[in-house]
């Protein structure tokens, strides 16, 4: 690796030098933090072999009963795809829809996408397109859900334990087993590695640093483009606004496109549906004593006054004060950038950080009553499906991470930078 060669940070865009890494070390960004990239030892081999043992696994989670629930000698048991079909069957589609592609479909791209890249570059040899599945990894990544779907197993098996007894199937057990080994697998898997592997086998040499003067701190200031999704930083054509990576062929900007304008009409959308999301029932449950409707908030009561407190706990935090929270915090980042306040970057930046990284635990309600509705079908004993609410609440999820999405951390810096022109 050179060690001298030139990067911008994603989030400040501020330009630094390569250095070379002790083995496990990290370089982050001197004015935000962010961690720039990692040196990660024997990262093809690791992130192979966990990405292969993930796959089996996965196989194995999706081919089992995920649990079972006995009454009076009926043994009820559902798979993951098996409650997929359960909504869908119940006209749930939106949320049918959107746990298929969080918990299935994200995962198993990401996982086939890793092993097509890492395969190839394992027996020295590039695979095909290499900057096509590079993207697709770094897209669908923030959309595999796994580790929110077994706490969600969890709340549900707490309910469902009030109902009848409870049967953990092998599934749930092998979801675990693929949680740890994706958690592993990302943190072994480094684009920065793999790109400077090809480049080598392509004959590209690294470009050589410029001079940059105080006047230039940042890629932006410095006429250059920065890649997302490889990192390399080149140079746009005369007077030209946009361009395409030489390296990977992402198409490039200075800044993301009408991100305040993208970001407001998210966040505006996901605090119109926030209210429907807790005020309609998110469950209706039919059953020998009556009809119920439970509201997000009314199952957070239930888990407490029946003795699970740490699991309210954890339900009323991630189902209503994270969404509410990050709505907040998505409001505050994108109306201080638009007014270009310069005070406290750090702590916007960290902000912005913090509301990427819990936006997907809010999906845990909707995979609570994705197991409720699939198991509780005795028909005239008790039956479960999933309220609007649900539907309305799974949109403020999505809508709030396409807002954390479109919102351009560089614009809090912008700001700061012009305090030097």
């Amino acid at each position: 690796m050179s060690s001298n060669r030139l990067i911008a940070c994603h989030e400040c865009d501020l330009l630094q030098r390569e250095t070379v890494l002790a083995k496990g070390g990290s370089a982050r960004c001197r004015r935000c933090g962010a961690i720039l990239y990692r040196s990660m030892p024997a990262s093809v081999d690791r992130a192979l072999a966990l990405t292969l043992a993930g796959m089996v696994l996965f196989v194995v989670a999706n081919a089992f009963p995920i649990v079972g629930l006995s009454v009076n000698g009926d043994l009820v048991e559902t798979t993951l795809l098996g409650a997929v079909r359960t909504l869908y069957r119940d006209g749930m589609w939106p949320i049918a829809g959107l746990v298929f592609a969080t918990t299935l479909l994200m995962p198993l791209l990401d996982m086939a996408a890793v092993a097509y890249l890492l395969v190839p570059l394992r027996m020295g040899r590039i695979p095909r397109r290499p900057e096509i599945v590079l993207r697709m990894v770094h897209w669908v990544t923030p959309w595999g859900m796994i580790e929110v779907l077994i706490l969600g197993m969890l709340v549900a098996l707490v309910k469902l334990a009030h109902i009848a007894s409870v049967v953990p199937g092998i599934a749930m057990w092998a979801f675990g087993a693929v949680m740890l080994v994706l958690a592993a697998a990302a943190a072994a898997f480094d684009p920065h590695e793999i790109w400077a592997r090809i480049d080598v086998a392509r004959g590209l040499a690294p470009a050589r640093p410029r001079q940059i003067s105080a006047s230039a701190p940042t890629a932006a200031r410095a006429g250059l483009f920065v890649c997302h999704d490889c990192g390399l930083l080149s140079k746009p054509a005369a007077h030209a606004h946009d361009g395409h990576c030489p390296r990977c062929g992402a198409h490039l900007h200075f800044r993301k496109p009408s991100s305040i304008a993208r970001t407001w009409a998210f966040v505006i959308a996901a605090v119109i549906l926030y209210i429907p999301a807790n005020a309609l029932p998110v469950m209706d449950t039919s059953s020998l004593f009556g009809a119920q409707t439970d509201t997000i908030l009314s199952g957070v009561v239930y888990l407490w006054t029946s003795g699970s407190w740490p699991l309210a706990v954890i339900v009323f935090i991630a189902s209503i004060a994270v969404p509410m929270l990050k709505i907040i915090a998505l409001t505050f980042l994108v109306l201080t950038a638009q007014l270009r306040w310069r005070w406290l970057p750090e702590k916007r930046t960290r902000i912005y950080r913090v509301v990427e990284f819990v936006g997907r635990w809010s999906m845990l309600d909707i995979y609570v009553i994705t197991i409720l509705v699939a198991l509780v079908q005795f028909n005239a004993l008790a039956t479960i499906r999933a309220g609007p609410g649900a539907i309305a609440f799974g949109a403020v999820v999505v809508l709030t991470m396409f807002a954390a999405m479109s919102f351009d951390p560089r614009l809090i810096w912008d700001a700061v930078e012009g305090n030097h022109g």
